[in-house]
């Protein structure tokens, strides 16, 4: 795999829990402006993966670079604010906020998180608040969702959650976008609007790795496809390449090639 055009590169990550390996990662990269999807069967440790990647786990070893910056270890924050973010499986909006104000408080650098600021900056930080709460709307009008504004987000259907959630991570202004299960939960409507905000937002130029089971999502989303299982990468290429190769097919379903991957095969799911 060449990482010459790469945004994110991943080298011999590892991590254990119990004497057991969840991830053994020799390499893994994601070229800038692509879209690229990481599969695997029930506990191949893709989530656990990400948890890595952004922060909220430290791996034994290894090195992740992001943007040619070396972001092992740091705090999940940090790596937010470098502009690498995540949404969650299952996902971690502020239920007793509103809609806008879910938006409004994912914003980096506000001057009122400060006590200086509060104290001192009361006329840069009413112009900053006014600044987020404009950008909050538009971003609100962007996901059609501008009719749930002042609805509180624990109210939400699942797909509109997952609509919040992207739309929260884009107030960090980001770079690259890591989806954990963007579908779950979401009815079809809801979840085609959500791939096409992704498409969207990748012609923008943004980069994006996703987690996810349902393989027509995949086949006619991702530009590559990586496939884990037991913790180790075992394929990589194309989405029609990975769907037929045979090491693939025996990691999922344990039988020969000639049976092939069926759309919605429950082998896929997370």
């Amino acid at each position: 795999m060449s990482s010459t055009d790469a945004l994110l590169v991943c080298r011999d990550v590892h991590k254990n829990f119990g004497g057991v390996a969840a991830v053994d990662v020799d390499e893994l990269h994601v070229d800038e402006g692509s879209i690229t999807a990481l599969i695997g069967p029930n506990g191949a440790g893709k989530t656990t993966f990400f948890d890595i990647i952004t922060g909220f786990l430290a791996p034994d070893r290894g090195t992740i670079e992001y943007a040619g910056s070396d972001i092992s270890g740091k705090a999940a924050h940090v790596i937010a604010q470098s502009g690498l973010v995540r949404t969650f499986q299952l996902t971690r909006i502020l239920g007793s906020m509103t809609v806008l104000e879910n938006l409004m408080t994912a914003a980096h650098d506000q001057a009122g998180e400060t006590v200086i600021g509060a104290l001192f900056r009361r006329g840069a930080m009413r112009q900053q608040e006014a600044d987020i709460e404009a950008r909050a709307r538009d971003m609100l009008d962007r996901f059609s969702i501008s009719h749930l504004t002042d609805e509180y987000a624990g109210r939400l259907s699942g797909g509109q959650k997952k609509l919040l959630e992207l739309a929260r991570a884009l107030m960090t202004d980001p770079q690259m976008v890591l989806l954990d299960e963007p579908m779950a939960g979401v009815n079809p409507a809801l979840g085609e609007r959500l791939l096409e905000y992704v498409h969207e937002l990748r012609s923008e130029g943004m980069t994006f790795l996703f987690v996810e089971h349902d393989m027509d999502i995949v086949m006619r989303t991702s530009d590559r496809v990586v496939v884990m299982a037991t913790g180790q990468i075992i394929a990589d290429g194309t989405p029609a390449e990975v769907k037929s190769d045979p090491g693939v097919i025996a990691a999922y379903l344990g039988e020969h090639p000639e049976d092939d991957l069926e759309e919605g095969e429950e082998g896929y799911e997370s």
